[in-house]
């Protein structure tokens, strides 16, 4: 299964339509994570049309963003939870497990800064942001690979 993570989008002053680096990523996704800050409901609305979306609200998503504030899912085996704002790096690992004691892979946004790490038996992801780099290099997604069970690759790419 592939799975392409969003985060922070930002529309309309940011996403106005998707990137063509984005949708090239998302023309074989099986399913779309996005973890927040969508700000508008058009843009799930669009992301459907290349595959199934999950989301969470964000803290600048407006009240047609019909989310929750997390999301637990089991994709291909591998049980997910979904966040917008994980908190303060110091003891993030420690607070995810304890919010999601089941989960085998949190992905979170809201600062933007893509994260790939693991520990405390978990591992956790932000994409970062496709569309506001803020002080990173690049605005970035991200992309999983689910085979029975196992996240097997999670790759951050840049797109801009």
């Amino acid at each position: 299964m592939k799975v392409v993570a969003l985060s922070d989008t930002h529309a309309p002053r940011r996403w106005r339509s998707c990137p063509p680096r984005v949708a090239e990523h998302l023309r074989d996704a099986d399913v779309i994570l996005h973890a927040g800050d969508v700000c508008v409901a058009s843009v799930l609305d669009e992301l459907a049309t290349y595959a199934p979306v999950h989301v969470v609200k964000g803290n600048n998503d407006g009240p047609d963003v019909e989310a929750p504030e997390t999301l637990e899912l089991t994709l291909e085996g591998l049980r997910v939870g979904m966040i917008h704002d994980s908190g303060p790096a110091k003891g993030r690992l420690a607070r995810l497990r304890r919010r999601f004691p089941q989960a085998d892979l949190v992905v979170f946004g809201h600062s933007h800064i893509p994260l790939d790490e693991s520990g405390e038996g978990l591992r956790i992801f932000n994409p970062g942001s496709p569309t506001d780099r803020r002080r990173q290099p690049h605005g970035t997604l991200g992309l999983l690979t689910i085979e029975d069970g196992v996240l097997t690759r999670a790759e951050i790419v840049p797109v801009t």
